[in-house]
């Protein structure tokens, strides 16, 4: 899949101190998921209602 297009975001709980850094972006029926320090590195490709339902895992941890 070709992602050159994708408009990728920090996730919201990121910090602005160059830690630890998770970027979303939204594809035809899927999230990628990727390290903001390797943007050209490896990525993750989950069906949109599974990451919605890890998302809301997350809030609840």
């Amino acid at each position: 899949m070709d992602l050159s297009d994708a408009k990728w975001r920090k996730a919201s709980r990121s910090g602005d101190n160059g830690g630890h850094c998770v970027e979303v972006a939204s594809v035809p029926n899927m999230m990628a998921i990727r390290d903001s320090k390797d943007p050209h590195g490896s990525m993750i490709l989950v069906g949109r209602e599974d990451f919605r339902r890890f998302t809301e895992t997350l809030k609840n941890i």
